[in-house]
């Protein structure tokens, strides 16, 4: 059985406070987008884990898909499997591949081995394993808040727009991007800002971690830049990651305009 986790962007993101618990609260506006890894979980004699693709670093044990695996293993009677996770989506990215793999492997679970989960049950498991986890149990866009794991639906589509991404290859670590936030409460919430059409949104909607990400990595700003200089009627980083997206209102022309970033960074159109 395969799946195909898929990734998201923020519309937005700002950080409000800061928590006891050492978190912070914050408030986005998750969009998915199909930009997708592939994820195969088979019945075998002994579990194992195998990555293709972008190559995945660290421990084994640590990786999402494990833990999610090991998380339902704790409380089901799951038999060994074989996992495979094919990478196209970049760690570090601010895409959140690794939170959409960890969660569809608990939809693949529940489903290949019939446990049965239902949904407040799989967001229960899904917060266990991130913040960004409980977005991906979800095929549309979803308002966070919280520690990003607080949903709620938002009536907004970008159906006909078109979207590239800059794909730098930086990883950028959550330490570092929350290095010099000043939490603050905005002016206006995300959700009234992203009510209004999509070309408004230049001077309104904000990702704080821009702040401190354009410090540090003086050409994702360029970047940014550039895409407003060719056209995009909107443009941000991505979570707390590397990606500068561009929303643009037509296709004509977007591979020319990804041609001036292919010889350096990798580039997607969507």
């Amino acid at each position: 059985m395969v799946v195909f986790p898929f990734c998201k962007i923020n519309l937005g993101l700002n950080i409000i406070s800061k928590r006891p618990d050492g978190y912070h609260n914050l408030e986005t506006c998750f969009y998915p987008l199909p930009f997708c890894d592939a994820l195969e979980v088979i019945p075998a004699s002994e579990f194992k884990f195998v990555v293709t693709g972008i190559t995945v670093t660290g421990d084994t044990e640590d990786n999402l898909c494990v833990k999610a695996y090991r998380l339902l293993a704790q409380q089901h009677q799951l038999p060994p499997v074989y996992m495979h996770l094919h990478k196209a989506i970049p760690s570090g990215a601010g895409l959140a591949g690794g939170s959409s793999d960890a969660t569809h492997t608990l939809l693949l679970l529940n489903k290949k081995f019939n446990l049965g989960l239902d949904h407040p049950t799989l967001l229960s498991y899904a917060a266990q394993l991130g913040s960004d986890c409980p977005f991906f149990l979800h095929q549309q866009p979803m308002l966070g808040s919280g520690r990003g794991e607080l949903l709620q639906p938002v009536n907004i589509s970008l159906t006909g727009y078109r979207f590239l991404l800059v794909i730098p290859g930086v990883h950028i670590s959550t330490q570092q991007a929350f290095s010099g936030i000043t939490p603050r409460v905005p002016e206006q919430k995300i959700s009234d800002i992203i009510e209004s059409p999509a070309e408004t949104w230049k001077d309104h909607l904000v990702n704080d971690f821009e702040y401190t990400v354009f410090e540090q990595f003086p050409e994702l700003r360029q970047i940014k830049e550039t895409l407003y200089h060719h056209g995009a009627i909107y443009t941000s980083l991505t979570g707390s990651g590397s990606v500068v997206y561009g929303i643009f209102k037509q296709e004509a022309g977007l591979k020319e305009i990804a041609g001036l970033f292919s010889d350096q960074y990798t580039v997607k159109i969507i």
